[in-house]
Order: C-alpha cells, then sequence, then structure tokens
C-alpha cells in the first residue's frame, strides 16, 4: 500500500528524542520512516505532534484531534511509556488509549503501534517497572488484535536489548535503536525492500568490568535519574511549553545530513559514542 499523508503523535520516542541532528533538534524513527514512505512515494507529506513528556492523556487531550484533522492515511501511535514509568493507573490508561484508538480505527487510516523494549537490563531500576511495562505491551497487542493495526514488536527484538541501541540516559534509544525502530516499522508495514531481519543482535562485545559497571550505574543515578526525580516532584515536565516539531503536513525532506547508522558500525560504539541527552 502507498501512503500520502503519514502523522505521528505520541511521546519523546516518536519526537526522536536522542537521536540528534543539531541542538536540541531531533530526527527519530518516524522521521526515518518517513524518509523511507518518501523513497516510494515522493509525493507522501509528514507531521509530527509527537512532544517530549507527554501521558496518554495529553495526547488525547492536546495531538488526537490536530491528528485527526490532518486526514491521515498513515498514523504512528505507539504510546504509554510515560505512563509505566509515572506510575499511572493501567486501567485508566487502557481507557484513554482505547478513546484514541477507536477514533483512529474509525478514521480509516493504518495505524502503527508498538510494544516496549525489556530495558531491565539497559536501566538500573528498570525492574521496578518491569511488571507495568508488561502489562502495557499485553495491552498493545489487544489493540492491534481489535482493530488489525500494524504492530511492531519492540519487546521480542534481540538488538533493542543491547545497551547500543540506548542513549546515555537508559530512557530514549541511541540513533541505533531509532534506525532499528523505523526498520521494523517498514517491515511491518510491508514496504518494498524492507529488512527482515531487523531486530537481529549485535555482534557480541565483552561486558564491562562489574567495578565499571557499578560507576556507570551511579553516574546514571545522579546525571539523568536524580533530575527526573525533581521534576516530577515539582510537577513539571520536559515537554511544558514546547509545540511539535512538524504541525503541518509538509514534504519529507531528503535526510542528507542524517547518514544511516548501520548494525556493523555500531558494534564498535561504546557510551562516549551515543547521543547525549539530558531525560
Amino acid at each position: 500500500m502507498e501512503f500520502s499523508r503519514f502523522v505521528a503523535i505520541g511521546d519523546s520516542q516518536t519526537e526522536g528524542m536522542c537521536d540528534e541532528v543539531a541542538p536540541d533538534m531531533y530526527r527519530g524513527w518516524a522521521d526515518r520512516l518517513a524518509d523511507q514512505l518518501a523513497a516510494h512515494n515522493p509525493a507522501v507529506r509528514y507531521a509530527n505532534l509527537a512532544i517530549r513528556g507527554k501521558n496518554t492523556r495529553n495526547t488525547l487531550n492536546e495531538q488526537l484531534e490536530p491528528a485527526l484533522a490532518l486526514k491521515p492515511d498513515l498514523v504512528a501511535a505507539p504510546l504509554g511509556m510515560n505512563d509505566v514509568i509515572g506510575r499511572a493507573d493501567l486501567d485508566v490508561v487502557h481507557s484513554d488509549l482505547e478513546q484514541i484508538y477507536d477514533a483512529l480505527a474509525d478514521s480509516g487510516a493504518t495505524v502503527i503501534v508498538s510494544t516496549f523494549p525489556d530495558i531491565a537490563q539497559i536501566n538500573p531500576l528498570g525492574r521496578l517497572f518491569e511488571s507495568r511495562l508488561f502489562e502495557i505491551n499485553d495491552i498493545m497487542r489487544g489493540f492491534a488484535r481489535r482493530h488489525e493495526f500494524v504492530l511492531v514488536d519492540l519487546f521480542a527484538a534481540p538488538i533493542l536489548r543491547d545497551r547500543r541501541s540506548w542513549s546515555t540516559d537508559r530512557l530514549h534509544a541511541s540513533s541505533l535503536g531509532h534506525e532499528r525502530f523505523a526498520a521494523g516499522a517498514a517491515h511491518a508495514l510491508g514496504l518494498p525492500g524492507a529488512d527482515p531481519e531487523w531486530g537481529r543482535p549485535l555482534d557480541l562485545v565483552g561486558d564491562p568490568h562489574p567495578i565499571r559497571r557499578t560507576a556507570d550505574d551511579a553516574r546514571w543515578l545522579v546525571e539523568f535519574f536524580s533530575p527526573w526525580i525533581v521534576r516530577k516532584l515539582r510537577g513539571r515536565s520536559l515537554g511544558d511549553g514546547r509545540t511539535p516539531k512538524r504541525p503541518e503536513l509538509t514534504a519529507v525532506a531528503a535526510p542528507i545530513s542524517y547518514p544511516r547508522v548501520s548494525s556493523t558500525s555500531a558494534a564498535s560504539l561504546n557510551a562516549a559514542d551515543v547521543d547525549e541527552a539530558r531525560a
């Protein structure tokens, strides 16, 4: 199927956090997928309404109506991770998702959703919300079955359990992670030339020394987790005051400034090579 009006909604993942191309300018998996769509249909237009820090209720109240007003034939809407981390009541989240996904299904657009990777081995505190992540993944699978949405199963992709697929904040994907998400979406959509092994693992490298791992975890707690806790206590979000990076449907620009991150080159990445961003 050829798409001509692609709209993305959601949070930092879909905005493209940590796939940085200039200071505070991010590409991300949805932009990368738009590039692939444009390679098959240069007339495709693309809007991205996703904003970092937004949860499902924010998406329902702030993004759904503007997205539908653009009359998309393809919508990217993987939602819920901020609700998992933020300890929201998942029954309430399910109800909000139901309103969003019912409306998107009724629009006639093809809808992309995803499961979320298990980052318990990436994030030192990942196991604290692992059971909630499993629950939101079951919710996503249920909506995909119910509405025949396109499901990108990130949870089943070995590459997304690899530290090299994650930025230094251990919450957002690195450029490699975004590139692989886009590849998974392209394959799920059945785009010509899509990679059927998009989730394959990288070549193995030696594990860091336990002392180094402990030191890295301690640094992460100071540099990333502590500021996040402070913002939560103050009721603030990284998305406060921000507007969408692509609020209107526009032509997809050629990605000449955004080199593809190959799995081969990524095998040599270390923590100093991945994108920096303050969560």
